[in-house]
């Protein structure tokens, strides 16, 4: 601002410097001082003006740039900046993705036994033979460098292969069972929000007092039960007691979404209060931090209401935390979803892994955990990209 203001105000300052005397000349501003009856004085200050407006560099004065004017070019530098930290995270997930693919591949090989050996069983009228050739056919008797190099140009292709059971391709499965695990997981983040924020910014209201314990207990109830134990709990009180929901199956949302929300309410509270725990101790404690800030005495001692000094400025700031934990978390509400989606019989990709895992079926297993590590990848980058939402003050270079 001084910046701009300075040539302005010299303008101003060389021209308010001259008068105009009565013949119509302009002369400096000076003359005025120095009484009329004194030519000498007059004649020797218009020398020693006149040496020192020659002794002053000329100055080109430009017209300040308009308020705002600037504020495109700063958007489009924002843009720039965003898509280039975006690119950076992608790159960044490369190797990452190919360790969670390599690992898996190995661990895979490393369990007792193979696809083959689960098909046939203990049927003792196949012959080593036909097993052998099984193999031949499954490509299991090339080398693993050679098997893991196939499969990830395949994959590089988009292409995840077939199932060594059904034969059919792993990336339709995974269409078709995809949404509803992410069903299942932003149902259960739901009902985690639903719970934990009340009861994090109750407790830190009332620190010391019963809501704060009662959230305190909670917080680690939750985190200490295990999910499937949580799942039968509520499948007995609510499903075989109480009678008022289904103990489990699934209605596809397109069909009957009543009845498709019957079917997911208990699986999403049963993850959903396996988050709560971990979002209400982290809430409470950033609430603590924030309601401690001198911005909130100040709104406070300027009159706001109580209801908007936490909602509009405590709780905004609070909830930077919380979005990190989500993201650290998804990955959990996904493996949760395996057992979750096998006690409740729930056709998502946590049961479609585990049928893998159990009958050996190499390409589902690697396609699935591959798949959903690029979700929990997207997701985290989706987290990041929100601070900037919550906190305007967030910048990314």
């Amino acid at each position: 601002m001084t910046q701009l203001a300075s040539p302005l105000l010299g303008v101003i300052l060389q021209q308010a410097a001259y008068f105009q005397d009565p013949s119509g000349a302009l002369k400096p501003l000076a003359f005025a001082l120095v009484p009329k009856t004194d030519p000498c004085a007059e004649a020797s200050l218009a020398v020693e003006m006149s040496s020192h407006i020659a002794a002053e560099p000329a100055q080109s004065h430009t017209p300040p740039t308009p308020l705002g004017g600037g504020r495109p070019q700063a958007i489009y530098s924002g843009y720039l900046a965003m898509a280039g930290y975006i690119l950076q995270r992608l790159l960044a997930a490369i190797p990452t993705l190919l360790g969670v693919a390599l690992i898996t591949f190995l661990l895979m090989r490393a369990v007792p036994g193979d696809v083959v050996t689960s098909l046939v069983g203990l049927e003792a009228n196949v012959s080593p033979e036909r097993m052998a050739e099984l193999r031949r056919l499954f490509g299991l008797d090339l080398p693993l460098h050679v098997q893991f190099g196939q499969w990830l140009g395949a994959v590089l292709q988009g292409d995840f292969g077939s199932s060594l059971r059904t034969g059919r391709e792993v990336a339709q499965d995974l269409a078709l069972r995809f949404p509803v695990t992410l069903q299942l997981t932003l149902m259960g983040l739901f009902t985690a929000l639903l719970i934990a924020v009340p009861l994090g910014v109750l407790a830190a209201l009332r620190r010391g007092g019963f809501v704060d314990y009662l959230a305190s207990f909670l917080a680690i109830l939750g985190l200490s039960v295990p999910g499937f134990f949580l799942a039968l709990l509520l499948i007995l009180l609510f499903a075989l007691g109480l009678g008022w929901l289904p103990p489990a199956g699934f209605v596809p949302l397109a069909e009957n979404p009543a009845q498709n929300l019957r079917h997911m309410v208990l699986p999403a509270l049963s993850l959903g209060l396996i988050l709560a725990g971990a979002v209400t101790r982290i809430l409470r404690s950033s609430m603590l931090e924030v309601l401690s800030r001198d911005y909130i005495r100040t709104a406070r001692a300027k009159g706001l209401s109580e209801r908007v000094v936490i909602f509009r400025h405590a709780l905004r700031n609070a909830l930077i935390p919380v979005v990190t934990v989500i993201g650290i978390q998804f990955g959990s509400l996904l493996g949760g979803a395996v057992i979750i989606e096998q006690v409740f019989s729930l056709p998502g990709v946590g049961r479609f892994a585990l049928e893998g895992i159990n009958l050996r079926d190499y390409p589902v297993v690697q396609g699935t955990v591959l798949f959903v590590a690029a979700a929990a990848v997207l997701v985290n980058l989706l987290v990041d990209l929100l601070y900037s939402l919550i906190d305007p003050r967030i910048r990314y270079e």
